[in-house]
């Protein structure tokens, strides 16, 4: 059984924004000059710099995404005290990690050589900020990793994924240690990539208001940034060393929906999380809470609700955090479920934020709405939907 050994360090300023139901959403003026691009929304972070005590020999292989995923596992290491500790460079201590893409800004290099013919701006590490596995490249490298080095880029299950199978890794024996999570950073072209589809939300002059993931009144999703690692280790590793252990893994499931690959498919929404609870051992009655995807686009929010209500009937509470800083994408999986973590440990879970009426279509669950919902729950599950028809279901209990 995996324990999580380390979280994120910013807690208690989210729990107040939390509260406020104050969100990150905000108009992007800089997109104006996107022609064709419907949405204006998206959710960045506050201060995405690079921390003045990296050397630049360290970080040249690193586009923001990268980056924000190193600064991440650094603080989560610390918080687990493995922080520069020799453990991490005996071949037990690994990364499961994943983002959508690696940084868009390095293509344009590429792009520059295909449509010019000049290659005038690519440099020895274009491709490197630009891979999928740049995350977890980077960390590995940043760090001095010499396990194993799981990339997950499965879009919007990635960092899901990269906890899954870091937990998986540690339950076989292959590991004592893994760095979990997600990052993704901003950028125009991931919002385009839904505005294509339809799938942004266009409440472009009251970002306050939007997304509202399961409400009747959603109009797409809003783009967001981040990243969260979590640091996985062996319960008795953990335990010999005197670590403070947050949670455990109780179980881990994925499946695909071999159908469509942007349609969601409630009956293998439902199928995973039975594969969860079964890794976990647990009837479905054992889970107080649901941390759901909830997208806030239409025929996402109906699938996966209607097979949570497949599984647990209207028995069980459910929020989105999306709501309050948009879909973070490969990053999504690993942020909500630290915030989650930290939920379940208070016994306080936040409401979904601008869900005012349920949408009809959306099956009849508990829906926290309006304020925080004080309870005591021994396990919560997070799902995780992505393009591809991928799909995740991860459970946490508490210690």
């Amino acid at each position: 059984m995996g324990g999580v050994t380390a979280l994120g360090n910013d807690w208690p300023t989210i729990r107040a924004n939390l509260d406020a139901g104050r969100t990150g959403v905000r108009r992007m003026p800089e997109w104006d000059r996107y022609e064709g691009l419907h949405t204006r929304l998206a959710a960045p972070v506050a201060d995405r710099t690079r921390s003045e005590s990296y050397p630049r020999k360290k970080t040249r292989t690193m586009g923001p995404v990268a980056l924000m995923a190193v600064q991440a596992t650094e603080q989560a290491l610390a918080d687990a005290g493995l922080l520069d500790q020799p453990v991490l460079r005996g071949g037990t201590a690994g990364v499961s990690y994943g983002s959508s893409f690696g940084s868009p800004g390095a293509v344009l290099g590429f792009a520059d050589l295909m449509t010019h013919g000049s290659s005038r701006t690519l440099s020895a590490t274009s491709y490197i900020q630009m891979m999928s596995h740049t995350a977890p490249v980077n960390i590995g490298l940043f760090f001095g990793l010499t396990g194993r080095i799981i990339t997950t880029s499965s879009a919007c299950t990635s960092g899901s994924q990269g906890i899954g199978y870091a937990y998986e890794a540690i339950r076989w024996g292959k590991a004592d240690i893994m760095l979990a999570g997600g990052a993704e950073e901003l950028d125009v072209t991931m919002a385009a990539v839904f505005d294509t589809l339809f799938a942004t939300s266009t409440r472009n002059d009251r970002p306050e208001t939007s997304p509202r993931p399961y409400d009747r009144d959603r109009d797409g999703l809003v783009i967001g940034e981040g990243a969260a690692t979590l640091v996985l280790e062996e319960r008795e590793h953990a335990l010999a060393r005197g670590a403070r252990i947050y949670c455990e893994v109780g179980g881990f499931a994925t499946n695909s929906d071999g159908s469509h690959v942007t349609q969601p498919q409630a009956e293998t929404m439902a199928t995973v999380m039975k594969m969860a609870l079964r890794d976990a051992g647990l009837d479905a009655n054992a889970i107080g809470f649901v941390d759901g995807h909830g997208t806030a686009t239409e025929w996402g929010d109906i699938a996966e609700t209607k097979a949570t209500y497949a599984v647990f009937r209207d028995t069980v509470p459910i929020h989105s955090l999306k709501g309050y800083f948009g879909h973070t994408l490969g990053a999504c999986g690993a942020i909500e479920a630290w915030l989650n973590i930290e939920m379940m440990r208070e016994g306080r879970f936040a409401p979904n934020v601008n869900l005012d009426a349920v949408d009809e279509r959306c099956a009849p669950l508990d829906y926290v709405v309006h304020q925080a919902r004080a309870m005591e729950v021994d396990y919560f599950m997070k799902n995780n939907f992505a393009f591809g028809g991928i799909n995740t279901s991860i459970i946490f209990k508490r210690v």
